[in-house]
């Protein structure tokens, strides 16, 4: 067995990040980028993408932008497709995009957010997570990292929806996990903390809502995005290589149980 020089080496290794024109999956993207992979910025808009990619290669990086919507299935296979066709290969998925158009109380929501939220929060994951393994099970093997949350692990207030799915993202990395263990490709995701983007800005933007979460953190702050990057860094390197079906909560110890 070929040992590594280094067990985190992800050099020329081709990634797709979705979500990755903003907050943690830029952040993701620029680190794996100055670790030498190949990365695919993939957001809803084209121009978004393209832009964040060019920041990328005038860096000396190599990246390019493909936009695809989460809740567009065919989208979503042409993402696949022509990362393939560009790069030759993908070793590596990070299922980072994700929606929360509803901010309150769960029976306050209207039907369109929670078909929104579920399509975008569990089946687009699903979907490329299915165009993905198809191209990993023919080179070998390959590695899947689900950016979940702890609102998966218990709920989060005013956020009802999003966290029943990032619950259904956590289980959904589980069993993928156990169903994919025999063609070498892992499956596992990261429960983030609140993180200082613009995706929750309603929450660390609200200062009585801020103050709140941060008299639960230990640590006594919220998280940057670039601090969710090392352990995506971890699970998408061959030092995982016997680490799959697992939820790695990087939250500030907010879920340590307290008295």
């Amino acid at each position: 067995m070929s040992e590594p020089k280094n067990l985190f080496d992800i050099t020329g290794k081709v990634v797709i990040i979705t979500g990755s024109t903003r907050g943690i999956g830029q952040a993701i993207a620029e680190r794996f980028a100055q670790a030498g992979a190949k990365v695919v910025i993939s957001s809803r808009k084209q121009d978004a993408c393209d832009e964040t990619a060019k920041q990328l290669t005038d860096a000396g990086h190599s990246a390019i932008g493909i936009a695809a919507h989460n809740g567009d299935k065919s989208a979503l296979q042409n993402l696949v497709t022509q990362t393939i066709a560009h790069f030759g290969t993908l070793n590596i998925l990070i299922n980072n995009a994700a929606t929360n158009p509803h901010f309150g109380q769960m029976l306050d929501a209207e039907d369109s957010m929670w078909q929104k939220t579920m399509e975008v929060n569990i089946m687009g994951n699903f979907w490329l997570t299915q165009a993905a393994v198809a191209h990993m099970r023919k080179i070998g093997g390959g590695k899947i990292v689900n950016v979940a949350s702890v609102n998966g692990i218990r709920p989060g207030g005013f956020q009802g929806i999003y966290s029943m799915t990032k619950a259904a993202v956590i289980s959904m990395t589980k069993t993928l996990a156990m169903e994919l263990a025999g063609d070498n490709i892992q499956v596992n995701a990261i429960a983030p903390g609140l993180i200082k983007t613009k995706f929750a800005q309603a929450i660390w933007d609200n200062d009585t809502l801020h103050q709140s979460v941060i008299g639960r953190t230990p640590m006594g702050r919220i998280g940057d995005p670039d601090e969710i990057t090392g352990m995506a860094m971890y699970l998408s390197s061959p030092a995982s290589s016997f680490t799959t079906g697992q939820v790695f909560v990087v939250d500030g110890g907010i879920t340590i149980p307290m008295i």
